[in-house]
C-alpha cells in the first residue's frame, strides 16, 4: 500500500476509534459545576460536559457537500460508529480522507481504482428514485431503503390494486379486501440469514409502500365491524374484539396462534436488523493474527471475562449473547484536555469443528473517565455485548481483545460452546440470566441495542473466573431472565397449565430463603412460551453465597425441567 494511502487510513482510523460510540459502559461525565462563592467564574475549572461543548464549537461546519453525503447518499449504510467518527472530524481534508476509506472499506478489491460497490450503490439510488418516488424521492421511502441496502429482491409478490384476499391459516384464515401491498423475498441477505420476508403496505393508498411487521395492517376491513373475519371468527371461537387485546399483530386467534404467538420475536429480530446498515468487512490483521494462527504472546497478557448465553429464536436458530468484561485498571488511559480515554479493539469469531468459520466480529470501543476520576474508577468493570445467531451444533469461540494505547497488551479467550437444539415436543428453557440491570426498552428499540432480547434491557453479572460466581453487593437488587419453551397448550382451552417454582437457597446451610410459585396462565395464559423476569432487592440477605432455582413444571404434557445459578453477595 502507499504511503499516501497508509496516511489515509490511519485519519481513517484515528477518527473512527476516537468517536467511536461503542458498546462498552462508558463512565457519566459530572455535570457543570457550581462556582464556589468568591471564586472568578472566568477562571474556574470547566467541567467534561462544558470541555466536550466547547471542541465541538471549534469544528468547521460541515458544508452542504458534507451534509449531503452523510444524510443523503450512505444514509442507510453508514453505522453508527463511522457517523460519530465523520462528525468529529474538523477539517475538510479530513472528512475527504474518511470518504474515500469508507467507500475502500466496502471495496470487493480495496487495492483497484474501480470500486464496484460505490457504482451499484449509485445505481441502486438511481433507480429507487426512479421507481419508489411517492410524494417524496424514492431513496428515502421503505422499499428505497431496503432495495438500496440489499439490491434486487430475488421475487416479488405483488398486490397493487389490493383487493380480495384469502388469507393463510397462519393470519387466521378468512377471506378480507386488503389496501395494496408488496411481499419481497430474499433466499440470503448477509449478517440477516436465509429465506427473508419482507412486507411493504399502502394503506394511505398513495403509493406509500410502509414496511410492516404487522400482517393485518394491509387488511383494509381491521376496523369494520363484522367484516373480513377470520376462520374463528366465522366459526364462533372468537370475537373480532379479540384482535385486538395487544400483541405485535392483529390477526386474531386462529388454528396456528401458539405458533404465531412464539414468532414474533423472530419478527422483531429481523424488523431491527434490516433497520440497522448492512454488514461490512473490517478486519485488525494483528488481531486476526491471533485468531487463527493462536500464536504465542509477547507482551503482558490482557484479561478479560467472557460469558455466553442461549435463547431460542426460531425452531433453527439460537441467539447466542456474548459478554465481555474488562477492569478499568487493566486498560491503559491517556490523558488529554482533562480527559482519560483507553481504546480497545475487540474481535471475535465462531468456527465449526472443521475449523469453517461462520461468524465474525469486530468492533472498536472507547472507555472515558474525567481525568480527575480515574483512580477512583479503576475498579470498576466495563463491558461489550455481541448476540450471535446460530444453528444447533458444537462450535468454537475465539475472541482477541488489543490495548490500542499500549499495542503489545494483548489478551485471547477460546472455549468450545454446544449450542442446544430446542425440540417441539420437550419442554425447555434458555439460559438463566442473573443481572445488575433489568428494564423494558421503548417499542422502537425492542429487539435492537446491546443487551437487549426481545422488549428487555438484560445485563448480565459476570464473575471474575470460570469458578466463581457472580458478585453483587447488598445495596443492589438481584435480576433474574429467563424463557421458557414449547409448553403444552390443550386443545379444548387452547390454554397452557403449569407452575413455575422459584427459591433462593444459601449454600452455607443450605436453608431456603425464597419460596414463592405462580401459574402460568397469570403470563401469557395462550403461549407455548413463557419469558420470566423477577427483580429481588439484596439489602434482606447476608453476605454469602446463593442459589438461584427455578423449577416448571407443565401439566399438559406432564414435563419437568429445572434451571439454577449461583451467585454471591457482599456487604
Amino acid at each position: 500500500m502507499s504511503r499516501h494511502r497508509t496516511s489515509l487510513l490511519n485519519v481513517f482510523l484515528i477518527a473512527l476509534l476516537a468517536a467511536s460510540a461503542g458498546t462498552i459502559v462508558h463512565a457519566q461525565n459530572q455535570d457543570s459545576q457550581q462556582t464556589p462563592p468568591g471564586q472568578n467564574p472566568l477562571k474556574r475549572k470547566l467541567s467534561n460536559k462544558e470541555r466536550f461543548r466547547q471542541q465541538k464549537e471549534l469544528h468547521q461546519e460541515l458544508s452542504e457537500t458534507y451534509k449531503k453525503w452523510l444524510n443523503e447518499d450512505v444514509r442507510w449504510i453508514i453505522t453508527p460508529q463511522e457517523r460519530k467518527a465523520f462528525l468529529s472530524l474538523s477539517n475538510d481534508e479530513e472528512r475527504d480522507a474518511f470518504i474515500e476509506q469508507f467507500w475502500r472499506r466496502r471495496n470487493p478489491n480495496p487495492d483497484s481504482p474501480d470500486n464496484t460497490f460505490r457504482d451499484e450503490y449509485y445505481r441502486r439510488i438511481a433507480y429507487a428514485n426512479e421507481h419508489f418516488a411517492a410524494g417524496e424521492p424514492g431513496w428515502m421511502t421503505d422499499r428505497g431503503m431496503i432495495y438500496i441496502k440489499y439490491g434486487k429482491p430475488d421475487s416479488i409478490d405483488s398486490h397493487p390494486s389490493g383487493g380480495l384476499y384469502e388469507r393463510p391459516i397462519s393470519e387466521g384464515g378468512g377471506e378480507t379486501s386488503t389496501f395494496p401491498f408488496e411481499d419481497w423475498h430474499y433466499r440470503f441477505i448477509p449478517g440477516i440469514g436465509e429465506n427473508i420476508n419482507i412486507e411493504f403496505v399502502d394503506s394511505c393508498m398513495c403509493g406509500d409502500y410502509e414496511m410492516t411487521m404487522d400482517r393485518s395492517k394491509k387488511d383494509a376491513l381491521l376496523h369494520v365491524p363484522g367484516g373480513g373475519e377470520t376462520l374463528y371468527e366465522q366459526m364462533g371461537m372468537a370475537k373480532k374484539a379479540d384482535r385486538f387485546k395487544g400483541g405485535l399483530e392483529n390477526i386474531g386467534p386462529g388454528p396456528d396462534s401458539a405458533t404465531e404467538q412464539s414468532k414474533e420475536f423472530d419478527r422483531l429480530e429481523l424488523y431491527a436488523k434490516l433497520q440497522a446498515p448492512p454488514v461490512i468487512q473490517f478486519k485488525d490483521m494483528d488481531l486476526a493474527n491471533f485468531l487463527t494462527s493462536h500464536k504465542v504472546l509477547s507482551g503482558p497478557f490482557f484479561p478479560f471475562q467472557v460469558r455466553t448465553d442461549f435463547v431460542k429464536v426460531t425452531d433453527d436458530t439460537v441467539l447466542v449473547p456474548i459478554t465481555l468484561q474488562i477492569r478499568n485498571r487493566d486498560m491503559t488511559f491517556n490523558t488529554k484536555n482533562g480527559v482519560a480515554t483507553a481504546h480497545i479493539d475487540i474481535m471475535g469469531q465462531v468456527s465449526t469443528i472443521t475449523d469453517r468459520i461462520v461468524q465474525s466480529f469486530e468492533t472498536p470501543v472507547q472507555v472515558q473517565q474525567p481525568a480527575e476520576l480515574l483512580s477512583k474508577s479503576l475498579n470498576n468493570v466495563s463491558l461489550y455485548w455481541q448476540a450471535l445467531p446460530l444453528p444447533p451444533g458444537r462450535y468454537r469461540i475465539d475472541i482477541a481483545i488489543k490495548d490500542e494505547n499500549n499495542p503489545d497488551h494483548i489478551g485471547v479467550w477460546a472455549q468450545a460452546i454446544d449450542v442446544p437444539a430446542y425440540r417441539d415436543d420437550q419442554l425447555s428453557a434458555s439460559s438463566l440470566i442473573l443481572a445488575d440491570q433489568m428494564a423494558h426498552v421503548p417499542a422502537q428499540e425492542i429487539g435492537a441495542g446491546s443487551f437487549v432480547i426481545g422488549d428487555t434491557y438484560v445485563r448480565p453479572r459476570v464473575s471474575f473466573s470460570p469458578t466463581s460466581a457472580p458478585l453483587f453487593h447488598r445495596t443492589q437488587s438481584l435480576n433474574f431472565w429467563m424463557q421458557v419453551y414449547n409448553l403444552g397448550v390443550d386443545k379444548k382451552s387452547r390454554k397452557n397449565d403449569a407452575v413455575i417454582h422459584y427459591q433462593i437457597v444459601s449454600v452455607a446451610t443450605n436453608k431456603t430463603l425464597l419460596d414463592t410459585q405462580e401459574n402460568s396462565d397469570s403470563l401469557s395464559p395462550n403461549s407455548d412460551q413463557l419469558t420470566l423476569e423477577k427483580t429481588l432487592p439484596l439489602a434482606s440477605l447476608e453476605p454469602g453465597k446463593y442459589i438461584v432455582k427455578i423449577s416448571v413444571n407443565d401439566d399438559v404434557n406432564r414435563q419437568q425441567i429445572a434451571e439454577s445459578a449461583p451467585f454471591t453477595v457482599e456487604q
